[in-house]
């Protein structure tokens, strides 16, 4: 089943953010390859695909999983976490219907 993944950053975690990227993406990769991963990005803090110094306000991750308590203990060993980026992920199912 598919899960959503909606992480919110903490304020000023910008340098905290980019300095811990290549580890956050390996994970994400690691869902591509295989063939697990539906949609993942960050949300701009401002109306911009390229936010600049405003940074991002979080991330979604849609993915799929064996089950919530699985998709959550993903969720919860996301190196943002250990950096200070994210201050909170909500995990919920997510049913696909369109396109």
């Amino acid at each position: 089943m598919l899960y959503i993944i909606y992480s919110t950053d903490a304020e000023g975690s910008l340098q905290q953010r980019l300095a811990t990227r290549p580890a956050h993406l390996a994970r994400l990769q690691e869902l591509k390859q295989q063939q697990r991963l539906f949609a993942a990005g960050p949300l701009p803090a401002i109306d911009s695909e390229e936010p600049g110094e405003a940074g991002f306000s979080g991330s979604l991750v849609i993915a799929e999983f064996a089950n919530l308590e699985e998709a959550k203990q993903w969720a919860s060993e996301d190196p943002y976490i250990d950096a200070g980026v994210y201050t909170s992920s909500v995990v919920k199912p997510y049913k696909r219907v369109l396109p």
